[in-house]
């Protein structure tokens, strides 16, 4: 029979439409003000902190609408922006470097809706604000790090030349070495001068034999260049690891780099995340020296004193690093056969082949993982140069049991979040060079809630006019259209809501708009095609059968390359130009479904069998 849809494109049709509602409707609900607090690597927030945060507010006498602890966070909800900003103040006081206070804006959607994973779709820094940050590397850092690798590798050469040398190590934006007979240093000279062509070289024999490998300027600029650039694609990769969609990260200058994250939540996880300068070293443990005589000073040469994370206890190290992290290509956590956190590393093939060979003669005696990061002071050099601390913990210490190749565990985080968090920041890189945040800032939501009005403003004039033109024109068939068209908005705001990551901008606004344009255009084609059939004599269900039927591939071949351009548009732009996509993309297919599908639907169920005589078109 003509005009009649089978039951299950009905109840298909209905579950669609429930659950564009259902994903749609948080939006409703908005946001609260809120602060997050949360410890910094190896703290863990407890009951009594919950406690210490209300009490603290109290003496305060500052209200708040909750307080709650959630994944290791405290977390406090405000009633208004101005509450929030006197909570964060009150508790900067109450709390020490070990702990970030993070303003943050935190959906108020209803608990029941939160179950069945329904959140409110993401703004753009345009729309709702977000964090920016400004970041501010520490090349010295970086000129020190490539010293000691020079010093490294001077080491290697020589032994492998079969030189014999004094002492070596870091003279000046260099290496220095002595050798013993100037026939030695003639051939070091020769040899390094071979392997090194980018330093130069200079002896001397005055007042012994000395050889010294100076940095130039061109090679302590491709230093500085190749670092910066290291450090963008490592928080690059962070911040696609924390899951944030449609972020800025560029440089700024010479040795800073800006970082924006739209609609992010958790931002004290991406603080977190983004601010840590973490790398691993692998070395041996010094079994001849007496640790806790190292505590009182007599440190043996050759080795370094360091304190276990977990208990506290001295350690003797080698100061030879076995392998860095900068080897590693992969990162896991996971647990270990009595259900404590653990850490599984791949490495590529050049760091396998050095731990195999470094562990090769090693069975059987203990190794130490070194967890090392940068914090910044928050206090500048004379230079101006921001001014770091290194943080050193052995995390954990292990006897070898076997020749160790490219793929190993560690073990000795505290937590599994600080297992996830070790392995996040392994598998995404360690920064090449410390940074510091030089500069935080919230966007406010005032200027996005002007552009969100001046966008709704657009949406609803061009939406009523639309109505208005298809109800004057198409009649109830206009109706119906209209109806579709407003189905065709819930579900454009539904499916961006489900999508994990996805963030409406100023310019995905603008696609939303013209998704509307497009909807009711595919509707005017089949009305059209509907009149076009009533004029040439047909019956009123002939021409509705007839009128979708011939729109169809005409419909369908407009979307599909539109459909196309927005994939392509997604596939090379950035920023504002694939938030643009996104809802472009999102609403050809809503639009498709409503206008073809949606539409059909109510019109079979109002003429489909039925001996009609006349349409309302």
């Amino acid at each position: 029979m003509l005009n009649k849809y089978p039951l299950w494109k009905y109840l298909m049709l209905i579950f669609i439409i429930c659950a564009g509602f259902l994903y749609a409707l948080p939006n409703l609900y908005g946001e609260d003000p809120a602060l997050q607090i949360s410890g910094l690597r190896g703290v863990q927030l407890e009951a009594t902190d919950l406690d210490k945060v209300k009490g603290e507010l109290d003496k305060a006498g500052l209200a708040y609408q909750s307080a709650g602890l959630v994944n290791n966070q405290v977390e406090v909800r405000f009633a208004d922006t101005e509450e929030q900003l006197k909570a964060k103040e009150a508790l900067n006081h109450a709390y020490g470097e070990n702990y970030i206070i993070a303003l943050n804006l935190t959906p108020a959607t209803p608990q029941w809706l939160a179950d069945l994973n329904a959140n409110p779709m993401k703004l753009g820094l345009d729309l709702r604000g977000g964090v920016h940050f400004l970041m501010e590397v520490d090349m010295s850092v970086a000129i020190k790090k490539n010293q000691e690798e020079t010093v490294s590798s001077f080491r290697t050469d020589l032994r492998e030349e079969k030189i014999r040398y004094a002492r070596i190590g870091e003279f000046g934006n260099g290496v220095k070495v002595e050798f013993k007979s100037e026939e030695d240093l003639t051939n070091a000279k020769r040899a390094l001068k071979k392997k090194h062509g980018d330093l130069t070289f200079d002896d001397s024999t005055d007042e012994g034999f000395f050889l010294t490998a100076l940095m130039g300027e061109q090679k302590v600029k491709e230093i500085k260049e190749s670092s910066l650039q290291q450090n963008i694609t490592i928080i690059r990769n962070r911040v696609n690891a924390i899951g944030v969609a449609e972020p800025v990260v560029m440089r700024q200058g010479s040795d800073r780099i800006v970082v924006e994250l739209p609609g992010v939540q958790d931002t004290a996880q991406a603080k977190r995340i983004l601010g840590a300068t973490a790398t691993l070293e692998f070395r041996m443990v010094d079994q001849n020296g007496d640790p806790y005589a190292a505590q009182s000073g007599r440190v043996p040469a050759g080795s370094e004193l360091y304190y276990r994370r977990d208990n506290g206890q001295p350690v003797l190290l080698k100061r030879r690093v076995m392998l860095t992290g900068d080897h590693i290509i992969d990162a896991a956590s996971s647990f270990d056969e009595y259900g404590s956190p653990q850490v599984n590393i791949d490495l590529d093939s050049k760091g396998g082949s050095i731990f195999s060979r470094a562990t090769k003669d090693a069975i059987g005696k203990p190794m130490a993982t070194l967890f090392i990061e940068y914090k910044p002071t928050g206090k500048r050099d004379k230079d101006g140069n921001p001014v770091f601390k290194k943080v050193a913990d052995v995390i954990s210490v292990a006897t070898i049991q076997a020749r160790l190749g490219s793929s190993f565990r560690i073990t000795g985080a505290g937590s599994p979040q600080e297992a996830h968090d070790l392995a996040l920041l392994l598998k995404a890189g360690a920064l090449i060079a410390p940074i510091q945040i030089v500069e935080e800032r919230t966007v406010g939501p005032s200027l996005g809630q002007e552009n969100i009005d001046l966008g709704m403003q657009a949406i609803q004039w061009g939406f009523l006019g639309v109505l208005l033109f298809m109800v004057a024109w198409y009649k109830g068939f206009g109706m119906v259209a209209n109806l579709a068209l407003g189905l065709n908005l819930v579900l454009i705001v539904g499916v961006m809501s489900m999508i994990p990551g996805a963030t409406l901008t100023l310019p995905g606004m603008a696609g939303i708009v013209l998704t509307v344009g497009m909807a009711v255009d595919a509707n005017v084609l089949i009305f059209e095609r509907i009149r076009e059939e009533l004029r040439d004599g047909r019956g009123p269900q002939q021409a509705i059968h007839h009128g979708y039927d011939s729109a169809f591939s005409t419909i369908a071949d407009a979307n599909i390359t539109t459909f196309i351009a927005a994939v392509i548009l997604y596939a090379v732009g950035t920023g504002p130009i694939k938030g643009f996509a996104v809802t472009l993309a999102i609403g050809i297919a809503t639009s498709m479904f409503t206008a073809i599908v949606g539409t059909r639907a109510v019109i079979n169920l109002a003429y489909g069998g039925r001996n009609v005589k006349k349409l309302s078109i």
